[in-house]
């Protein structure tokens, strides 16, 4: 879904991509088992909204960490340059947060990083966080 409007799929192929990142959204584990019979890890949407920033978006803790232990992609910058780790943040999720600094997310990626967030939103236990400075 990333390459632009239908890439040749059928419509019945895009609904069900379509369904993919609606299961990310609502913290469905599902999804998970959909990535594991060959779902991209790393779908994305025509915005460039990930499975993993979607379910970091919508605070699925569980989701989030079945999709770095597949793999998926925590550096990956969405067209507004937002990442998985700003939304967590903006949620004020530490949760997530951590799970995603665990994974290795870079809190200064992106135009809406982890720490502009943060400080946009005067977020100090956030900021501390991303410091490691709190859990």
């Amino acid at each position: 879904m990333s390459d632009g409007p239908g890439q040749g799929l059928t419509d019945e192929e895009l609904s069900f991509l379509q369904s993919m990142l609606d299961l990310a959204r609502a913290g469905d584990p599902l999804l998970l088992e959909h990535v594991d019979a060959g779902l991209p890890v790393d779908l994305t949407n025509s915005s460039g909204d990930t499975l993993l920033l979607l379910a970091a978006y919508h605070v699925h803790v569980d989701l989030v960490a079945g999709l770095l232990e597949r793999g998926a992609d925590h550096s990956r910058v969405n067209d507004r340059g937002q990442t998985a780790l700003g939304a967590a943040v903006f949620r004020r999720r530490a949760d997530v947060v951590t799970r995603l600094l665990g994974a290795g997310a870079d809190p200064t990626l992106g135009r809406q990083s982890g720490y502009a967030v943060a400080e946009v939103f005067e977020l100090p236990e956030m900021t501390a966080l991303l410091r490691g400075e709190g859990a």
